[in-house]
């Protein structure tokens, strides 16, 4: 597994559980607002990661037998973690020490979800919805394969296990319709977060360095009007 970053503790990311979040380095998106470019662009380190720093996996599975008894859970985040083909032998691996694990994901590797599931590997599920399916590809920043989105929130949500779907809300790239537009597409989900757009770190795209965020009223008033149609949409703010 090619590891970018290692957060050694979190209160936030697992609900209910005190995780290690671990960045995996690679993603098959270019999406416009992302903070860690470092990761999807792995040219600068680990700089902005907290708490982190490159690691080989030895480093890191020492770290975990280490934390034993003081963590619950480990995050596995990225970039996007299921482009790794050993993705199923890294989590064993995490599962063999007794640790829960969470798989944030953006969707594009059904077939990976599948495997992840039929293995008994994951705990919690969190899939980034980036957008409504017409307008993904102006957020992604490429052409993504919409059939296999559909496929694993299909999957996600059939899955038995608990799950969450969450999207950035970044006012030049989503507009309340189009936040409707999703809720649609997300009705009967068990969980979906709208969160705030942060413009004030490294990103992706540099062009949205500094660009406006939605108010947290604003937010707030999202997710009220998303819940009307999807059943549950709250606004996450950290």
């Amino acid at each position: 597994m090619l590891i970018g970053g290692l957060e050694k503790l979190s209160l936030l990311d697992y609900p209910g559980q005190i995780a290690a979040i671990v960045f995996t380095q690679g993603c098959n998106f270019r999406c416009h607002f992302c903070y860690n470019p470092m990761l999807v662009l792995p040219t600068g380190g680990t700089k902005n990661i907290k708490n982190s720093s490159l690691l080989s996996e030895d480093e890191f599975f020492a770290f975990l037998k280490n934390r034993r008894g003081k963590l619950d859970a480990v995050v596995i985040t990225g970039g996007e973690p299921t482009i790794h083909q050993d993705l199923p032998e890294f989590i064993a691996k995490i599962k063999e020490l007794g640790y829960l694990v969470k798989l944030d994901t953006n969707g594009t590797n059904p077939a990976m979800l599948q495997t992840l599931l039929d293995k008994q590997l994951i705990d919690y599920l969190a899939m980034d919805i980036k957008a409504p399916l017409a307008k993904y590809e102006t957020v992604v920043g490429l052409k993504p394969d919409l059939n296999k989105i559909k496929k694993s929130v299909k999957i996600i949500r059939e899955s038995g296990l608990p799950y969450e779907f969450r999207t950035t809300v970044a006012p030049d790239l989503l507009t309340p319709d189009d936040v409707l537009a999703m809720a649609e597409e997300l009705r009967g989900s068990a969980l979906w977060y709208l969160q705030k757009f942060e413009s004030n770190k490294d990103l992706v795209d540099q062009k949205f360095q500094g660009a406006k965020s939605y108010t947290n009223k604003e937010m707030k008033q999202l997710a009220e009007q998303a819940a009307i149609i999807a059943g549950c949409c709250l606004y996450r703010a950290y």
